[in-house]
């Protein structure tokens, strides 16, 4: 095996890393052996002529590239394979992580008044949209969480939901009593099958249907549907427990994010809505805004 096959063994086995993680490591690694040869060989001047490589690239494409050597090298010293790490070579490009779009209060209120609307006629197809976003916005689930969920993940006698995650993590999150309700409702009508969301060919409701499903509450909610998505529920749910006090590592924890720095951009978030309110509404930003 080459020195990449087993940095990559190494993180599915100690990481949990999901086959894409693998393949976008994979990938990477390969591209940078294109410019240099083999990596587990290469020096310090041999990582600087990447700046030149990456020249035309975005700043966190090339930020993620160089992640990648860096946890390699780092891998490769601790393995012993190298006694030194040459990574400190490798650019630094000034990234800025994109805010995440989310809904406001007003807008999840009339997704969820357009979806109980239509849930009393007990449809199963309106009980399953009601129970979905209940899920997505009550629990702050992923996508593909959320659409593979195994009938056996929901006890009946517990507020509790066992969510499998990223690389295969276990984690296990409220539900609330709204989304018990309605997951109540929802099981009534269910067909068969051994997963929640069940489909027609046996196996469970699929990411893209999903997010079909979701863009056509929206439309009917009055709402762009461009802006409705799983990720954009599942980032109003941090943001807006954030705004009610909740605690970081509690939201971390909710949220099945490895490294809290991915939970802290929800305070960034947080941040940039108190700015756009003070420069709303304070009394002389309007006085200004007047001259």
């Amino acid at each position: 095996m080459s020195a990449i096959d087993d940095f990559l063994a190494m993180l599915a086995a100690e990481r949990g890393a999901a086959l894409n993680t693998l393949a976008a490591y994979r990938r990477d690694l390969q591209n940078a052996e294109e410019h240099l040869g083999d990596l587990s060989k290469a020096d310090r001047a041999a990582l600087t002529k990447l700046g030149n490589a990456w020249a035309d690239l975005a700043p966190s494409s090339v930020a993620r590239k160089a992640s990648a050597l860096r946890q390699f090298y780092a891998f490769l010293a601790d393995e012993g394979v190298r006694e030194d790490d040459p990574s400190s070579a490798l650019p630094r490009p000034a990234t800025r992580r994109p805010l995440p779009r989310i809904l406001s209060h007003a807008e999840v209120e009339a997704l969820f008044a357009r979806a109980e609307l239509e849930a009393f006629t007990d449809s199963p197809a309106a009980l399953r949209m009601l129970a979905l976003l209940e899920l997505l916005y009550g629990s702050g689930l992923r996508a593909t969480e959320l659409v593979s969920l195994p009938l056996s993940a929901v006890p009946r006698d517990a507020p509790l939901i066992t969510v499998t995650g990223k690389g295969g993590t276990t984690r296990i999150v409220p539900m609330s009593s709204a989304a018990r309700a309605a997951l109540s409702r929802w099981l009534v009508v269910r067909p068969q099958g051994k997963h929640l969301f069940p489909s027609r060919n046996g196996k469970h409701l699929t990411r893209v249907r999903l997010f079909q499903l979701l863009k056509e509450l929206a439309a009917r909610a009055d709402i762009e549907p461009e802006k409705v998505s799983p990720h954009v529920l599942r980032h109003a749910f941090a943001t807006h427990l954030l705004e009610g006090g909740a605690d970081l590592r509690v939201l971390q924890t909710l949220l099945g994010h490895a490294d809290i720095a991915t939970t802290q951009i929800y305070t960034h978030v947080d941040s940039a809505r108190l700015v756009a309110l003070v420069n709303e509404r304070h009394p002389l930003a309007r006085a200004r805004r007047g001259d």
